[in-house]
């Protein structure tokens, strides 16, 4: 059987499943597009973040593209203007909790985006300029702990507001729009 996979621009509000067991209505991933029985996101974004999230229907390929190997970016919108000194704690490791125990992020590349990104409105507005600055920057990992991202930029005291995966190894969202999906033949994830 001929494997399928997709890349998709996951919206804010979304979670990254198609099967939700609790009795609250959540809005799934099988709500964008007629995904093929068995079709499974690799990694995961949380309902509150947005980009690019691939999918497949072969599990071997979900095992290569969540690997430490491959580079995972996002861009993130924080509260306050962030200073270079929060950003190079950042690239170093900062400390964070996971498991109900602290850990210490692996180093990463981030830098600061002095324009802002052209993602359009998110579909819960995030608060207006009387709530003070907000600044842009782009971090990289490589890897995926529970709400990592988030859990990184608060630890330097700038919390994150928006999150927007842009890239996943050599795979980028480029100008695909919230809710869109394509299919592709292949991912051709490039380890580093």
């Amino acid at each position: 059987m001929a494997h399928q996979h997709f890349i998709i621009h996951k919206p804010y509000g979304y979670l990254s499943q198609f099967v939700y067991e609790l009795k609250r209505k959540k809005r799934l991933l099988g709500e964008l597009y007629p995904f093929p029985e068995g079709t499974m996101a690799i990694g995961r974004l949380d309902e509150d973040s947005e980009g690019l999230l691939l999918l497949t229907t072969d599990g071997m390929m979900s095992e290569l593209v969540r690997s430490k190997k491959v580079e995972k970016e996002y861009y993130v919108q924080v509260d306050g203007v962030i200073h270079q000194e929060a950003v190079e704690q950042l690239q170093k490791g900062v400390e964070i909790g996971f498991n109900g125990k602290k850990y210490i992020t692996k180093p990463c590349k981030a830098f600061l985006i002095h324009e802002v990104p052209a993602f359009g409105a998110r579909g819960k507005k995030i608060r207006d300029e009387r709530h003070g600055p907000t600044s842009w920057l782009s971090i990289t990992i490589n890897e995926g702990k529970f709400r990592q991202v988030r859990k990184m930029t608060a630890y330097v005291g700038f919390p994150t507001l928006r999150l927007v995966r842009v890239r996943v190894g050599n795979v980028h969202l480029n100008n695909l729009q919230a809710g869109e999906v394509v299919e592709v033949a292949d991912f051709q994830i490039e380890n580093k």
